[in-house]
């Protein structure tokens, strides 16, 4: 029987289904054991990972048998992909799957940042403080312009629900053809990325981490965003500088943050943004919901197994 390694957490009705045709080992918390998972490995045909498994070094190269990767996710820096592509192990994300979790996300951290922190402000109405002039200034949506820094499934899913809220709709991605239709179809107008910086009230990025992408929204593109923008990160850590963000959130140039994604997750102890001002972090759940959860998780399920039964490419 062929086996499965599944090393973070997935659905259960979704584990219960490969389980009904293959050798399935599924242990939530085995990422964090490298030794226990690379003797799990070698007698693994396929691996299904989420984004705190490193599917590199020791543990693949003890996986002598793989033959796919299943990420539970759409972001791959996690993944030696030119190891994988050298051994023909296939590797099957879950595309397209969150992309409505990660959507809502972004428009309501925009509405919450741009709002001024009146979303917020339970604590000092029930102590009996009534900030009212203070949180007057906040800004509406509507009328606003979002820029959306990178425009796969997430990033169009994102333009459909804030065009519905009134805002205009900006994008840029280097990899989506210039005549595509998704720019038309998704009521986008497309800008390179220093003149979509310069206009934005929301900047959100959509971008996997890779050598052209990491550092990218540093001290010089913070710089150049409309004063008073601000910017939401649900993509990858690494893609913004964090120092840089912190400083320029702390001088007043942002009027927020917000940040699912980190350089380093955990978040590290002392980190520059641990004292930025109008700033909301999270730890890496944008994507995930009850309801994404089950869709990926089915998705990778299905997709694994088609792929172990011999029917092709996954996902064809």
């Amino acid at each position: 029987m062929q086996g499965i390694v599944i090393s973070e957490s997935m659905d259960a009705p979704a584990v219960a289904l490969l389980a009904r045709e293959f050798d399935v080992d599924y242990r939530p918390a085995l990422f964090g054991d490298e030794a226990a998972l690379a003797r799990a490995l070698g007698r693994a045909d396929a691996w299904i990972v989420r984004n705190r498994t490193q599917v590199r070094g020791a543990p693949l190269a003890a996986a002598a048998r793989l033959r796919v990767v299943g990420r539970l996710g759409v972001g791959l820096d996690n993944i030696d992909l030119e190891a994988c592509r050298a051994r023909e192990i296939e590797v099957i994300p879950a595309t397209g799957a969150n992309a409505e979790s990660v959507a809502e996300y972004v428009v309501a951290m925009s509405m919450v940042l741009l709002r001024g922190g009146a979303y917020l402000s339970t604590s000092a109405v029930a102590a009996g403080r009534w900030p009212r002039q203070m949180l007057s200034q906040g800004r509406e949506v509507a009328g606003k312009t979002i820029g959306l820094v990178g425009f796969g499934s997430i990033g169009r899913a994102t333009a459909l629900k804030v065009r519905a809220m009134g805002m205009r709709v900006l994008a840029y991605d280097p990899v989506v053809p210039t005549d595509s239709p998704a720019w038309g179809e998704h009521g986008a107008e497309r800008r390179e990325l220093d003149d979509l910086l310069a206009v934005s009230d929301v900047v959100s990025l959509h971008l996997p981490l890779a050598d052209d992408t990491r550092g990218l929204i540093g001290e010089a593109r913070i710089a150049r965003m409309k004063p008073g923008a601000v910017l939401v990160n649900s993509a990858r850590g690494g893609i913004v500088d964090e120092a840089a963000l912190a400083k320029a959130l702390g001088e007043g140039r942002l009027a927020g943050a917000a940040l699912d994604v980190f350089e380093r997750e955990p978040l590290a102890a002392g980190s520059a943004l641990a004292e930025a001002p109008n700033l909301i972090l999270s730890p890496h759940i944008a994507g995930v919901t009850l309801e994404s959860n089950e869709r990926v998780s089915s998705l990778i399920a299905e997709r694994v197994a088609a792929f172990l039964r011999g029917r092709g490419p996954a996902g064809a």
